[in-house]
């Protein structure tokens, strides 16, 4: 036997699920993200129809985690376990208490302690205690998943470990996009999707609603958007280039309603949600349906294709006049501290062509086509910025001069995000080689259509998003990392998940854990257990790891 299959099978599932019951209970060992702390007690905590939840205060945040904790737990115990205001703590039962004179790291921040008759959590804010049920939720048995209380088996005893957890995040941004531009999916599949990063303890959830291929938010002031902007004739079926081609109308849109309830349900599970409205570029929808705000009287089309395109906003008055309206809806809708404006992948002919163009870049003294992009965003964020909100921008907003005030969103690797930091900008990492969820993750040969690329789950959890030329200073500008789902070719929710999943999960291990715990090994076997929770939630992740040697 070599070397190496020696190692492989002293790390075979059945070492790793040994190893797990000799260090402690395996459900107190098989939490994503792994805590910063966890001290096993001794004995068990059983559930059972006499379990009373109790809230150390009375407020509409902490009246809705106990009404969520107790829906997770009736779905699959039949035991609905009512909700009290606590004045006197009993001595027994579930608290969910909030503390702010303990020391705890930060708002998100928690401490979970269960014995024989109590379990609390506590935590600084409501955020952490929320946090904290995430996490109690994986102490239970895994049944615990079911939506349907007959799903359950009759014997399943609803225990839970003695065990106290300290835990708190390392990274403030925890993300992860989705392209609803590219194919458009309905607001229930987008509740799902908020519910698994809720789950893994993700707090951004960046929805990029408008691109050259479909526009997918209502404007009321500009209705055409949708009328016109939102659909496409036809949708590329295989590769660039093949001219292969479905021949069938694509698009949908979001009402202004939709979104506020999308807004609303994310809030509820401290998920910020961060519209994205494309800048200068990325912008074929929008002006097949207001050609107007283009640089030339031609004959604009939402792209049915995948690529970059020469269409872009032309940087005259009725422009900026269009997308401050737009971008006045677009607050009025997300409370969002920041608005992403893209800034990617624009095109300078058209500009350059321009004789409006021209005459702006000649009026405000600029060099170039590329400080006049740096122009447009300026304007923008002064915008954004005298009505209390922020943009983010893809790391070319760089080019020409990055704008006083704008976070950079780095994804051509991490010079972009290197650069930011050592000009003092705020900084999110999602370099395509490790956090493009759009990219194969097994032999491409045998895997669905996908753009390209290859990243695999082992990847995205040896990310650091620190990179190491930064010192300890600069370090501080970055916020944390996501992973970005390009959705060209993902026509469905299923197929998004199975981009997604299972490496959203370890992107999110790698954003709350701290670093000196990064175990490779560890992480595959608590997967194990997490991908029986994943098959009752009905998500349709990729098992390329499931059961497989690491």
């Amino acid at each position: 036997m070599s070397r190496k299959n020696h190692f492989y099978n002293f790390y075979s599932p059945l070492f790793l699920i040994l190893t797990l019951i000799l260090s402690g209970t395996v459900e107190a060992q098989n939490i994503i993200p792994k805590p910063v702390s966890i001290v096993q007690g001794e004995g068990v905590f059983e559930l059972n129809d006499r379990t009373q939840i109790y809230i150390s205060e009375e407020s509409e945040e902490l009246r809705f985690l106990g009404n969520y904790l107790n829906d997770l737990l009736y779905s699959a115990t039949w035991m609905d376990h009512s909700i009290h205001l606590e004045s006197s703590k009993p001595d027994s039962g579930i608290f969910l208490v909030i503390d702010q004179n303990a020391k705890f790291k930060n708002s998100e921040a928690y401490k979970l302690t269960v014995t024989p008759s109590t379990i609390t959590i506590s935590a600084p804010a409501s955020t952490g205690l929320f946090y904290g049920v995430q996490t109690l939720r994986q102490l239970f048995p895994v049944s615990i998943e079911h939506n349907k209380p007959s799903l359950a088996s009759n014997n399943q005893k609803w225990e839970t470990p003695a065990v106290e957890i300290t835990d708190y995040p390392r990274f403030e941004y925890r993300g992860l996009h989705l392209d609803v531009a590219r194919h458009f999916f309905p607001v229930e599949f987008i509740k799902k999707y908020i519910d698994l990063l809720a789950m893994h303890k993700m707090n951004r959830f960046h929805w990029h609603l408008t691109e050259d291929q479909g526009w997918r938010i209502e404007i009321k002031k500009y209705p055409k958007l949708t009328e016109i902007g939102a659909w496409r004739d036809s949708t590329l079926i295989g590769h660039y280039g093949t001219d292969e081609y479905d021949n069938v109308r694509h698009g949908g849109f979001y009402t202004q309603e939709e979104i506020k309830e999308v807004v609303r349900y994310a809030g509820e599970r401290h998920i910020i949600v961060i519209p994205e409205i494309e800048m200068p570029g990325h912008s074929s929808a929008a002006l097949a349906a207001y050609p107007e705000f283009g640089c030339f009287e031609k004959e604009y089309h939402v792209q049915s294709t995948w690529g970059v395109f020469e269409d872009i906003y032309c940087p005259k008055e009725e422009t900026f006049e269009f997308l401050e309206d737009v971008l006045t809806e677009v607050m009025e809708l997300f409370p969002s501290k920041y608005i992403h404006i893209g800034g990617d992948e624009a095109p300078k002919k058209q500009w350059e062509e321009s004789r409006l163009a021209q005459q702006v870049i000649e009026r405000e003294g600029l060099k170039d086509e590329h400080e006049l992009q740096s122009y447009f965003i300026t304007r923008i964020e002064k915008f954004l910025n005298n009505h209390g909100r922020q943009i983010i921008g893809w790391d070319e907003i760089l080019q020409g001069g990055l704008a006083p005030q704008a976070t950079v969103m780095s994804w051509r690797g991490e010079a972009g995000g290197i650069e930011a930091a050592q000009m003092k900008h705020d900084v999110i990492m999602t370099p395509w080689s490790s956090n493009y969820f759009d990219h194969y993750q097994a032999d491409p040969d045998t895997e669905p259509l996908a753009i390209g690329g290859f990243t695999t789950l082992k990847d995205v959890y040896h990310y650091e998003p620190i990179p190491e030329e930064l010192n300890e200073e600069e370090a501080k500008y970055i916020l944390g990392a996501q992973g970005n789902l390009w959705t060209e070719y993902m026509h469905s929710g299923d197929k998004v998940e199975y981009m997604a999943y299972p490496r959203a999960v370890a992107l999110a291990e790698v954003l709350w854990s701290p670093i000196s715990q990064k175990d490779w090994f560890s992480f595959w076997g608590r997967l194990q257990t997490h991908f029986e929770r994943l098959d009752i939630l009905e998500v349709n992740y990729a098992r390329h790891y499931q059961g497989s040697k690491p």
